[in-house]
């Protein structure tokens, strides 16, 4: 059944917009669900001059949604004012009683996401024109360089995460979150988690962090030359190491994306993209960070990843979707202990 608002929670929605003084004030207000699952609702909203997107988490999601959604909130307001491309921060609300859930406001993207192609070509003018397309790919590796720069403690962001000791944390947090589902063994589990403890990055700059960032978590402005409109879905955003976005993006990046491997995540063809390495220089120029220690995040994020995956494989049931994590667990884990085993990285 697709999520909806009934004619009582519209009127209340309608009565916290005037008493948040938003436009379109008496106006009807028009509301489309876009998407949504298990964690959050995204609806589409048209008020007058207002056209907005309400992230808001369902009836059924935990408790502590409430509290993701306003850490969700505080991210996207403290970009206002950056040149990170984002959904402008309209209004959050905090009082369940409006609506059962915490839930905010935020500008209207228009756009495209290339989680839209579904396997299928790139939109025109990326599908024939390669030049254009690289581009496409470098407004990828801006957006988080140009989000690793936030003055995220000028921005007001002190307390959204734990940035201290943040790289200690990493393998005793996520093999305790592994070891509440764990059903099955992980080969590479042990030697890629040996490896992390052993390891560490060349230099450790705490920022402002996406925490899931790839193609799908993005919106692209329509036509060339390739602009990102929007990063989205900042659920799981943070302050901790940013070269961890970058190593979730370049995990499965190929070095020839002309060589057989141009895929990434199986829904998007890399051909005629830029290299790897390209990226890597890419991310290192705007972002003033150095990326000689790419290895070490990218075991971190693949091992990660695996962990990440595996919950929801094993709350799979009859989900097809998460079924379909299984096998990717395992070749993501393995990837990591092999990756732990062949780099010269010795930081």
């Amino acid at each position: 059944m697709t999520p909806t608002l009934d004619a009582e929670q519209t009127a209340r929605l309608s009565a916290w917009m005037d008493a948040s003084e938003l436009p379109g004030a008496g106006a009807p207000l028009r509301i489309r669900f876009l998407s949504g699952g298990s964690q959050n609702n995204i609806f589409e909203l048209r008020r007058g001059d207002l056209h907005a997107v309400m992230r808001i988490p369902p009836a059924a999601a935990p408790a502590d949604r409430d509290e993701g959604i306003l850490r969700e909130w505080r991210i996207i307001e403290a970009l206002d004012g950056t040149d990170v491309p984002h959904a402008k921060a309209i209004r959050a609300c905090p009082d369940t009683s409006v609506l059962g859930r915490s839930f905010y406001l935020m500008g209207f993207v228009d756009g495209w996401s290339p989680m839209e192609l579904h396997g299928g070509p790139w939109p025109a003018p990326f599908n024939g024109d390669v030049e254009a397309r690289r581009g496409l790919a470098y407004e990828l590796v801006d957006g988080i360089a140009r989000l690793s720069r936030v003055d995220w403690k000028a921005k007001g962001l002190t307390g959204l995460g734990r940035p201290d000791g943040f790289h200690e944390r990493q393998v005793d947090r996520w093999l305790g979150f592994l070891e509440r589902v764990r059903r099955r063994d992980l080969p590479g589990l042990d030697e890629a988690s040996r490896w992390l403890r052993a390891h560490r990055p060349l230099d450790y700059v705490p920022g402002l962090m996406h925490g899931d960032y790839q193609f799908a978590n993005v919106m692209y402005r329509h036509g060339a030359p390739a602009t990102l409109a929007a990063i989205v879905d900042w659920e799981m955003g943070t302050i901790g190491d940013p070269k961890l976005d970058l190593a979730w993006v370049v995990q499965t990046w190929p070095e020839d994306t002309d060589g057989g491997d141009g895929t990434i995540g199986g829904y998007l063809d890399l051909s005629g993209m830029p290299s790897r390495s390209q990226i890597l220089a890419r991310y290192a120029e705007v972002s003033g960070r150095q990326v000689d220690d790419i290895d070490y995040y990218i075991v971190l994020a693949r091992w990660k990843l695996a962990i990440v995956l595996e919950q929801g494989f094993q709350r799979a049931g009859d989900s097809p979707a998460l079924q379909a994590f299984g096998p990717i667990v395992l070749d993501s884990m393995r990837a990591a202990a092999e990756l732990a085993e062949t780099t010269e990285y010795a930081g």
